[in-house]
């Protein structure tokens, strides 16, 4: 329990609402009690009522209070629950709208410490499962629990009024269905729920690796130990969750087992101080009746609190991406003050080797230099390095050995600024179910229709936008369907131009596009960007004559680096290289 409690008063993300929307969760918590009272009212003026009526039947002409007073409360319970329900929820979907928001942010901005502690599968836990507990714990946990106990201490207080013995004895019964059993399920379920919740975090995190990697699987024969392995975790899950269930069975028969004994004192109790005197004994049906509406109360709060280990998981979770974000911010801002900006794009790898998990050598002492406003072509198998070496280059790695500067500063200290410094363009494009204009300030925020209309000329799609039925504001629907595959490329090159950064990496952009339409791409892209650096890693030579140099990758090494005309007048490989690019049999080649 000090861990839990240790936790509460560190947390950054749930404890700090409570007191933000404090005059909110009084409403609820009040609403809450409304609903309860009305719902024990009602059976307490039910009783009456009906062993009033049951006494003479022209009593009915006397009881015309009670009468109201039952369809009062038979009208208040549904209504106060209704609105305590569109608050309780308002208060949530409010907040895990920010926490949703808040985790993007953290995800997404400057947050490299996350990409690297986490996979994929994992962030989807994060943003699927740990944030539905969040909103589990409030619906479930503090407004049922702030409820129950408020309704516990209100009625022994009340019952006190009448006889101190009664009162003792419903604060025992009661008390064992608001403290112990909810301090004893904490105990019994907290490392079992906690298992569980690895558990699906593993599946999470496994589903998601397998889908990705699926064809590895499929290409391996390993299909069936695939489908073992998920099936393993779904049985552990369905197991725990078995015994859960087992468990919650016997909870709630001993917690309504003690609800029926104090309901049985209370009637008890009734019966010694109102059995004495005819009118009084209508009293007897009254008090006996008033527990069962609060009974849901008590036991849903039990069921509650049998779930707060797996909301301090997540709790956990969450501040430790927190803190990983914070981390990482101070880093980055103590970088940005300890580092002078490169006034140059020069690009430099300087005896730079590198290797992936496996230690097999992706790139072997390494040196090249790229000079400001130079464009460079990187050709190579696969395998050779070349995504490699654009990792290297915009900081998503970093080389076992060398360095990778960019106007002297080392790569991995310009991360704050890179969105300044280097734009990509690849066959992934980013587009989105939002505007036109929306998916061009992507590129700068703060860019005017006028700078937009400037971009979309220069990509010849000024005219095609112009005729559009809402210009600017039409939508491009879902990854830009709404225009062809050269279109999108051309939206992609608009909006890196707003951008307007003095590198430009482009990852085979043309991949899937047809032999014409590749060319006008590449022949905008270097007209646009001829006074940018420009880094191009391709697999065929189409629009090589754009190039400055070319540089040829083969088992980490470069074996190839020349301009495209010398290579082609001394270099056999690379004349063969463009004639069988170009479709051609022999040699009869050429730069076009």
């Amino acid at each position: 329990m000090r861990h839990y409690w240790q936790l509460i008063k560190s947390d950054q993300w749930v404890i700090p609402y409570l007191r933000r929307y404090r005059g909110l969760l009084i409403l609820i918590i009040f609403l809450g009690m409304l609903t309860a009272i009305c719902g024990s009212a009602l059976m307490f003026t039910s009783g009456y009522l009906i062993s009033r009526a049951a006494q003479r039947p022209e009593n009915m002409l006397l009881i015309y209070v009670p009468v109201v007073l039952t369809r009062a409360f038979g009208v208040g319970r549904p209504a106060f629950r209704y609105a305590e329900r569109l608050v309780s929820h308002n208060w949530v979907l409010r907040i895990v709208s920010f926490f949703r928001k808040r985790l993007y942010e953290l995800i997404e901005v400057g947050t490299k410490s996350i990409y690297q502690s986490a996979q994929t599968g994992t962030l989807f836990n994060l943003l699927v499962n740990d944030l539905l507990q969040i909103e589990n714990f409030y619906l479930r946990l503090v407004f049922p629990t702030i409820t129950a106990w408020l309704l516990y201490v209100i009625g022994v207080c009340l019952l006190g009024f009448f006889s101190w013995v009664i009162a003792l004895l419903i604060l025992c019964l009661i008390g064992l269905v608001v403290i112990l059993i909810p301090l004893v399920t904490v105990a019994i379920l907290g490392a079992r729920d906690v298992r569980q919740k690895q558990y699906e975090t593993n599946s999470y995190t496994d589903l998601t690796d397998a889908v990705l990697g699926l064809q590895d699987w499929i290409l391996a024969g390993r299909e069936g130990e695939l489908i073992e392995q998920q099936a393993q975790n779904f049985t552990t899950v369905a197991k725990l969750q078995r015994q859960n269930n087992h468990f919650n069975w016997w909870r709630g028969f001993i917690a309504e087992a003690m609800i029926g004994v104090a309901v049985l004192g209370l009637i008890s109790f009734a019966t010694l101080f109102f059995g004495q005197h005819q009118l009084d004994v209508n009293f007897i049906a009254a008090f006996g009746l008033v527990l069962f509406p609060l009974a849901d109360v008590f036991v849903n709060m039990s069921s509650g609190m049998g779930e707060w280990p797996r909301y301090a998981d997540s709790m956990q979770h969450l501040n430790y991406l927190e803190q990983q974000g914070i981390d990482e911010d101070n880093v980055m801002s103590a970088n940005v003050q300890a580092t002078q900006w490169p006034i140059d794009s020069t690009i430099e790898f300087s005896n730079v080797s590198f290797s992936y998990a496996e230690g097999t050598p992706v790139l072997r002492q390494l040196d090249l230099t790229v000079t400001a406003g130079e464009h460079v072509a990187i050709l190579g198998p696969s395998g050779a390095g070349k995504s490699t070496l654009l990792q290297l280059l915009v900081g998503d790695e970093q080389p076992q050995q060398g360095t990778v500067t960019i106007g002297g500063q080392l790569v991995g200290q310009l991360q704050a600024g890179r969105a300044n410094l280097i734009a990509i363009l690849d066959q992934n494009l980013y587009l989105f179910a939002t505007s036109v204009a929306n998916n061009l300030r992507l590129g700068a925020l703060g860019a005017t229709e006028a700078e937009i209309w400037t971009a979309l000329a220069a990509v010849h799609l000024k005219a095609l936008v112009a005729s559009l039925p809402a210009g600017l504001d039409t939508p491009m629907a879902e990854a830009g369907k709404r225009f062809s595959g050269g279109e999108r490329q051309r939206f992609a090159l608009a909006r890196i131009l707003l951008q307007d950064t003095p590198i430009i990496v482009l990852d085979e952009p043309t991949v899937g596009l047809d032999p014409i339409t590749e060319r006008e791409v590449l022949q905008t892209i270097f007209k646009i960007f001829a006074d940018k650096t420009i880094v191009w890693v391709t697999h065929h030579l189409t629009g090589i004559q754009f190039m400055d140099r070319i540089i040829f990758l083969e088992d980490g090494h470069i074996i190839l680096n020349d301009q495209p005309a010398l290579l082609l007048a001394h270099s056999a490989r690379f004349q063969r290289m463009l004639a069988l690019d170009q479709g051609y049999a022999d040699t009869k080649y050429q730069l076009d």
